[in-house]
């Protein structure tokens, strides 16, 4: 797929980079991406994918917009307030650029259709909010076989990974899991949530844009994955670190002996406890 004179122009900053170029851009032109939440991670992400070229961006997010999204959630504005999100960002996404086809899932993602609208791109970046959520998309991608960008945030810090763990190590076992770095979510209620603790807004930007750089990482093929690494960032003490996840041969989804196969422990009720995640849904 070739690109037009007016996208030439539009990208000639990553044209003349020679790990991008022409290549890469078609790579990125042709790519369909899933963004999972369209909100303070989803953001950055958006804008920042958006502006890059990727050709086709799906946006799932049942939720409308709120003022006190605002502090963070820069996809969105004030004339927006009481939209869906997936909505505002694609009037967001029209006016950076007419380039980028938007599919908008304003739904919940669920046991019922997480692998059918999983498997419709080819990456997914989660930027949930809450462990059932995270548990279900990973369980999904790795069952889509489609490689996922995780993030999360707390008040001051962030998290990024890839995972890619139906994909093999150079010594030929798998890459870890979102199970493999969390086997078991914390009890319910445990983990305060932004709007009880709070977070600096120019955090979740941090973090979001970071995810962004991996998914167009993972899209051309360039630089070093995060697959088995977890990057943190710590605002207050203006540090990154990298931190080695392997793979757990014991995990219940991509392990040895996998109990997991389908997304049926995820279905509302479901009792199966090899998901452990409470309020999964």
């Amino acid at each position: 797929m070739s690109l037009t004179p007016s996208e030439i122009d539009r990208y000639k900053r990553h044209l003349v980079l020679k790990d991008v170029g022409g290549q890469g851009q078609q790579k990125l032109k042709t790519a369909r991406v899933l963004l999972v939440g369209a909100g303070g991670l989803g953001s950055p992400m958006i804008m920042y994918l958006a502006a890059a070229g990727v050709g086709t961006l799906g946006l799932i997010d049942h939720d409308t917009v709120s003022l006190s999204n605002l502090q963070r959630q820069i996809a969105h504005d004030t004339p927006h307030i009481g939209a869906l999100k997936v909505e505002s960002a694609r009037d967001m996404i029209a006016r950076l650029n007419p380039h980028v086809t938007v599919e908008m899932h304003p739904t919940r993602l669920d046991a019922g259709n997480a692998i059918e609208i999983i498997s419709r791109y080819d990456i997914v970046a989660d930027g949930s909010d809450n462990f059932a959520t995270r548990y279900l998309v990973s369980d999904a991608c790795y069952l889509a076989k489609r490689p996922l960008v995780f993030a999360a945030v707390g008040p001051f810090d962030g998290y990024v990974t890839t995972f890619k763990p139906h994909e093999k190590r150079p010594d030929g076992t798998p890459w870890p899991s979102y199970r493999c770095l969390f086997p078991e979510a914390p009890p319910e209620g445990s983990v305060a949530n932004c709007a009880e603790v709070g977070v600096l807004g120019a955090v979740v930007g941090v973090v979001g844009t970071l995810q962004a750089t991996e998914v167009l990482k993972e899209i051309i093929g360039i630089g070093d994955s995060l697959a088995g690494r977890l990057m943190i960032y710590d605002a207050l003490g203006a540090r990154f670190e990298n931190v080695k996840v392997g793979w757990d041969a014991d995990n219940p989804l991509s392990g040895r002996s996998p109990t997991i196969r389908d997304l049926s422990c995820h279905a509302k009720g479901a009792a199966a406890p090899v998901c452990a995640v409470p309020g999964a849904a």
